[in-house]
C-alpha cells in the first residue's frame, strides 16, 4: 500500500535509487506528514477545547510540533541533495543526519512539556468532559498515526534515511500516547476518576525516555559509527578475489551521508614484484570499487617479502606468540631486519577495543613472549586499535 503511494507521487520510486529520486521521496514523506499532523492537530484541538481535557489540548499541540518536525525534514532532504561545493567537498549529506537530532530533541522536549502541563493538572484537577464525539476522534487519531508510522518506516526503509526512522519513532509514541487519554478518557466515562493528569504524566515519562534514547541513535552517525561488519566483509573478500594482494588491514570507513562512502584501507603487495605492475592493480581496484560498489575507496600499498622462507617460519611463529599474549589479536606488516648479534622484528599488532588491557600491558606481554623465542630478538611493536579484527588481516 505505501510503496503504491509513493510510486504515485514519486517517479522513479523502488527502482534503482538516484539520489534525485531519495530527494524527491524525502521530500514527499515530509509533505505527506505535515498534511496528516494538521489535520490531526485541528480535529485535536476542537476535541481538546470541546472536553476540557488537559491530555488532549497537549496531544494537538505535540501534532502541531510534529508538523514542524515534518517541515524540517522536507527541508533537510532538499538541503542534503545539495552537491559538493568548495567549503564542503563531501557534499552536504549530513545534514539528514542533523534533521533526525533536530526531531530527536522535539521529542524529549514535548515530552517534558507534557510532563510538566500533567503535573499541574495532578494537583490541580478539573473535570473533564469525554462525549461520545470526542472518543471517535481520538481513535481516529490513533488509526491515523499508526498508518502515519508505518508509512515512515517503509519509505525510511526503502531509502535507507535515518531521520525518517526517528520520525517514525516519534508517530510510534504518538499512538502510545493518545491510546493512553484514550483509555482515561473511558475510564473517566464510565467511573468519573480523574485520572487526567496522571495519565499525562506516564505518556511524559514514556515520551522523554524515548526522546533521549533517540537522540543518541540519530547523532550516532554524526559523530562517527563503526562500519556495518557485512560491508567490512565483503570489502576484504572483494580486496582478496585480486590476485597478489597478500594482506589487508586497517580498513577505516567514514560516511558522509546515504550513496557517500568513502574507505581507506592498507594493502600487502608482494616486494619483488613489479612496483608498476603492483601500483596498475591497486588503481583497478580503487576504480572497480567506484563504478561497481560507489565507494571511494583509497589504497596504500605495503610491500612485504613473501619469497623468504625464513622470514615467513619467523612470522608464522611470531603469530603465535601475539595469540598467546591476546587471542582476539592479529598481526601485519611484518618484516625482519636480520642482523649478526640480534634481528629487529618490525610488525603491526591490531587489537580490538573490546580487550580492556592497556596498549602498554599488550605490547608487554607480546614483547615477553617473542623474545622466549631467541633472546636476541628485538621487537619493535605498534599496537593498532579496531573496532573488530578480521580473520582476513591475519
Amino acid at each position: 500500500m505505501f510503496d503504491g503511494i509513493m510510486k504515485g507521487l514519486v517517479k522513479g520510486y523502488g527502482q534503482e535509487q538516484s539520489p534525485e529520486v531519495r530527494e524527491r521521496s524525502g521530500q514527499m514523506a515530509g509533505a505527506v506528514g505535515i498534511a496528516t499532523n494538521l489535520l490531526l492537530f485541528a480535529i485535536k484541538l476542537a476535541a481538546g477545547l470541546l472536553s476540557h481535557s488537559v491530555a488532549i489540548l497537549a496531544d494537538a499541540v505535540n501534532n502541531l510540533t510534529d508538523s514542524g518536525s515534518s517541515i524540517i525534514m522536507l527541508v533537510g532532504f532538499k538541503l542534503a541533495g545539495k552537491p559538493a561545493d568548495a567549503e564542503h567537498p563531501f557534499g552536504h549529506a549530513r545534514i539528514e543526519y542533523l534533521c533526525g537530532v533536530i526531531v530527536s530533541f522535539i521529542v524529549l522536549f514535548l515530552g517534558l512539556e507534557l510532563g510538566i502541563s500533567s503535573v499541574e493538572k495532578i494537583f490541580a484537577p478539573e473535570a473533564a468532559d469525554f462525549g461520545p464525539v470526542t472518543l471517535a476522534v481520538l481513535v481516529i487519531s490513533v488509526l491515523l498515526k499508526l498508518w502515519q508510522c508505518f508509512f515512515y518506516l517503509r519509505v525510511g526503509k526503502t531509502i535507507g534515511s535515518q531521520a525518517l526512522t526517528a520520525t517514525a519513532s516519534d508517530s510510534r509514541n504518538d499512538v502510545i500516547a493518545t491510546s493512553v487519554v484514550l483509555l482515561g478518557a473511558v475510564v473517566t466515562r464510565l467511573t468519573d476518576l480523574r485520572l487526567d493528569g496522571w495519565l499525562g504524566l506516564a505518556v511524559a515519562v514514556f515520551i522523554v525516555v524515548s526522546g533521549a534514547k533517540l537522540v543518541g541513535e540519530t547523532a550516532g552517525p554524526l559523530l562517527g559509527l563503526a562500519p556495518d561488519q557485512e560491508l567490512v566483509r565483503m570489502i576484504y573478500d572483494r580486496i582478496r578475489s585480486y590476485e597478489g594482494v597478500v594482506g589487508i588491514h586497517d580498513l577505516t570507513v567514514h560516511s558522509y551521508g546515504e550513496g557517500r562512502c568513502f574507505a581507506t584501507v592498507h594493502c600487502e603487495v608482494p616486494a619483488e614484484e613489479d612496483i608498476l605492475v603492483s601500483h596498475d592493480r591497486i588503481d583497478n581496484i580503487e576504480r572497480d570499487f567506484w563504478t561497481e560498489e560507489h565507494i571511494h575507496l583509497v589504497i596504500h600499498m605495503d610491500p612485504v617479502v613473501t619469497n623468504d622462507p625464513r622470514t615467513e617460519a619467523l612470522r608464522a611463529q611470531v603469530q603465535d606468540c601475539v595469540k598467546g599474549a591476546c587471542p582476539q589479536a592479529g598481526i601485519h606488516d611484518f618484516r625482519v631486519v636480520w642482523g649478526v648479534t640480534h634481528s629487529n622484528i618490525v610488525f603491526d599488532a591490531a587489537v580490538p577495543f573490546s580487550v580492556p588491557d592497556s596498549d602498554t600491558l599488550i605490547r608487554a606481554k607480546m614483547v615477553r613472549e617473542i623474545e622466549k623465542l631467541d633472546p636476541s630478538y628485538r621487537v619493535v611493536l605498534t599496537i593498532d586499535r579496531e573496532g573488530v579484527v578480521n580473520e582476513l588481516e591475519c
